[in-house]
């Protein structure tokens, strides 16, 4: 199959500066043409939060900026705990992927005329309220500054990494608001914060050059699972509008035959891959107290259910299928079923229950009540019971494995 991905850089950037021209919504949420220009990422910019010190000049720093980059940012490239010589560009300029940061929500009864059942959307729950990030928009934004049951939220995806990653926009007490800064590392995402123009890395939701480094996000639990088992599950749901105030072509992958399995990385200068799996193997990771496991979904497709120990802790993974890849074919709705795959505590109302798949369902052993891959109880003693999800993140695995070298991988 042809690749497109080699052209993304070029197909990114001529979406930028030829003219696409953005959509005002109205108060009457009437969409209307506009020529004006995109949304200016200085505007309704928090100042510099209080509890960080204004700019003082430095000395020059140890390394270089990388690629020019203090040309674009303020950020103090004289405090970091990388090697500059570990970042790429991705071939666009800072916020030439524009994060949504005002993002508009539709109902699940406007968003089923446009989104297919099989197609995958990251889901955030906080507070009793549920949202879904169709990874179609997410392709071509990477960040949604939003705010979920009363707390901000970053939702991130990145699709040279494909993971789904959402964290609290909260550090120190003082509300951030991210960007795109047009650089990889290990080609993952780097995001910055528009407040300090810190630097921070998505895979691990560290700061990694600038005022913040070292600093780490709060990561929120979020999964990638189909449009079927959203809406089904969630039916007074909110999903994410495609009036973002830019015209991309959503629906379609830019990156067409990326996750093959028998091909390298896209723009990968990092560590040895090591050979326990492909390099485009896809995994669910989870770490807990510096334990840190990835579960093969070739596996997962096998057994549907894992019981497992991380960091001192009863874990299960469950998966079904259903969920097809949005970096496969051309039309996101077309490409293959990968599954659904998402960690769960197995301590329910103080009990550690133990699950297995039965052929057709999960159960647990202890009252072999019936649960769906989001971790409810559909039928049995427990119905109604929701398990407590981990933050458990899909990867490639030579992503994670190049910042968690230590990595379990999971084997019957």
């Amino acid at each position: 199959m042809k690749i497109y991905f080699v052209l993304l850089a070029t197909l990114i950037t001529a979406v930028i500066l030829t003219g696409c021209q953005p959509t005002i919504v109205t108060e009457n949420e009437v969409v209307v043409s506009s020529s004006l220009p995109p949304e200016d990422p200085t505007e309704s910019i928090d100042p510099i939060p209080t509890f960080i010190d204004p700019p003082q000049p430095t000395d020059t720093p140890k390394q270089k900026p990388p690629g020019g980059a203090d040309r674009e940012f303020t950020t103090d490239f004289s405090i970091t705990s990388i090697d500059f010589s570990e970042i790429l560009s991705g071939g666009v300029p800072k916020d030439g992927i524009p994060a949504i940061r005002k993002p508009k929500f539709v109902n699940i009864e406007d968003a089923d005329i446009w989104l297919a059942p099989q197609e995958p959307v990251i889901q955030v729950v906080m507070n009793e309220v549920a949202k879904a990030y169709p990874i179609q928009i997410l392709m071509w934004h990477e960040i949604v500054n939003d705010e979920i049951g009363g707390v901000p939220v970053l939702v991130t995806f990145c699709p040279l990494c494909n993971t789904a990653i959402a964290f609290e926009r909260t550090v120190n007490g003082n509300v951030f608001d991210f960007g795109t800064t047009g650089r990889l590392r290990f080609s993952n995402l780097i995001m910055y914060d528009r407040q300090t123009e810190t630097w921070w890395q998505q895979a691990e939701g560290k700061g990694i050059v600038g005022k913040l480094t070292g600093t780490q996000l709060v990561f929120v639990p979020a999964a990638i699972i189909s449009w079927e088992e959203f809406k089904n599950a969630n039916p007074n749901g909110l999903v994410l509008s495609r009036e973002t105030g830019f015209v991309r072509n959503y629906g379609f992958n830019p990156y067409v035959g990326y996750d093959d399995v028998n091909r390298p990385p896209f723009l990968y200068q990092g560590p040895e891959t090591p050979d326990k799996l492909p390099p485009v193997a896809r995994v669910l990771t989870v770490e807990i107290e510096e334990e840190a496991v990835a579960y093969p979904y070739e596996l997962l497709r096998e057994v549907n259910v894992v019981n497992d120990t991380v960091g001192g802790q009863q874990i299960a993974v469950f998966w079904s299928s259903g969920t097809v890849s949005a970096l496969d074919t051309l039309e996101i709705s077309d490409g293959k079923d990968i599954g659904t795959a998402i960690a769960f505590s197995r301590l329910l109302n103080g009990t550690v229950l133990t699950f297995k798949y039965d052929g057709q369902n999960i159960v647990d052993e202890e009252t072999t009540s019936t649960w769906d891959v989001l971790g409810k109880a559909i039928s049995g003693e427990l119905a109604g019971k929701q398990l407590e999800q981990a933050v458990s993140i899909n990867h490639f695995w030579f992503s994670w494995v190049a910042f968690k070298p230590e990595t379990r991988v999971y084997q019957q």
